[in-house]
């Protein structure tokens, strides 16, 4: 069924762009679908033809309404899945790596969608036909904890937590170098790449607010073990931020982490560890907690994934070969 949805605007979001202005507001829609709505003729103003660069003015009346969801195409794949909670509103999944959490473009399958609905059937219907229950994302080859809603109201009140910034994600990278500092915060807005549109760059004076904690595990030679703390969840954050102070993720060509890179920072006696540097095959990138409140209980959830294999191996390698050599 179609949902309708009603805002005053208030004099301190006077000024903003239409689609910025409900993309602020209802936030378990993406701006992308706001727009789509907006040109279809789904939003009423005081204006007879809104259009998404208009500006809205203190004491507009919008009504915003969201048609039903089409009939999905998607098709159930039973692929394997690593469920490490679930109950009658939400699971939280541990994500291999090289799993796409939705269809898009060069992945049309084989997606974790297509698992969950062979594993689960009905999810929410927020998301779209194509991101039925995804609350939030991880990039293919990251690995680690995805929070996944089963029905409208805990999808809605999710994606609310999440704008609030109430869901709590700390994530596990090894990264090429030494900060010189132990921990820090990066703020830096990021939009997409200006000539390689499947990446994104930090910008100044545009694209979104991105703000990213850090801190040092573990040091070796050339390389560290770092923590991260979300307060944003922007597409490639963290890769592109700790990318953009020098200490790009191991094994993330597309921000300069590449093996052949990490390769030149390993002493020549370091044979063993050359070797297990040259396995990585991905981006070691882990989302290992997540913390929030349950939407309909308000408990109080934590839960924590352990390194994958790969991860492990490489960090194995270097608390053995690369701790002499600091």
């Amino acid at each position: 069924m179609q949902q309708e949805v009603r805002l005053e605007v208030v004099a301190a979001d006077a000024g903003a762009r239409l689609d910025v202005y409900l993309a602020n507001k209802i936030p378990w829609l993406s701006r992308n679908r706001i727009q789509q709505l907006i040109e279809s003729g789904a939003v009423q103003t005081s204006r007879p033809c809104p259009r998404c660069k208009d500006r809205v003015e203190a004491g507009e009346l919008i009504t915003l309404v969201v048609p039903p969801p089409k009939a999905s195409t998607l098709e159930p794949q039973d692929i394997p899945l690593d469920i490490i909670y679930e109950d009658d509103d939400l699971l939280v999944i541990n994500k291999q790596a090289g799993l796409p959490v939705h269809p898009g473009a060069g992945n049309p399958d084989g997606t974790l969608v297509n698992a969950l609905l062979s594993k689960i059937g009905n999810l929410s219907s927020i998301g779209g036909v194509e991101r039925p229950g995804i609350v939030h994302r991880l990039d293919k080859d990251t690995s680690g904890l995805l929070l996944v809603a089963k029905n409208d109201v805990a999808h809605r009140s999710l994606s609310e937590a999440l704008a609030r910034r109430e869901i709590h994600r700390v994530y596990w990278a090894l990264v090429l170098r030494n900060p010189t500092a132990n921990s820090g915060t990066i703020r830096a807005s990021v939009a997409r790449h200006p000539a390689i549109r499947t990446k994104m760059a930090v910008v100044r004076n545009a694209g979104k607010e991105a703000v990213t904690h850090w801190r040092v595990l573990e040091r070796f030679h050339g390389f560290s073990l770092i923590e991260y703390s979300l307060e944003t969840g922007r597409t490639h954050q963290i890769r592109v931020h700790t990318a953009s102070i020098g200490h790009p993720v191991l094994g993330d060509t597309a921000y300069g982490g590449s093996v052949a890179r990490a390769a030149q920072l390993i002493p020549p006696r370091k044979q063993e560890l050359l070797h297990s540097i040259r396995a990585v095959t991905r981006q070691l990138l882990h989302a290992k907690e997540i913390s929030f409140v349950h939407p309909r209980t308000h408990q109080e959830m934590h839960f924590s994934s352990p390194l994958p294999e790969d991860f492990q191996k490489a960090l194995d390698a270097l608390r053995i070969h690369g701790k002499d050599a600091l």
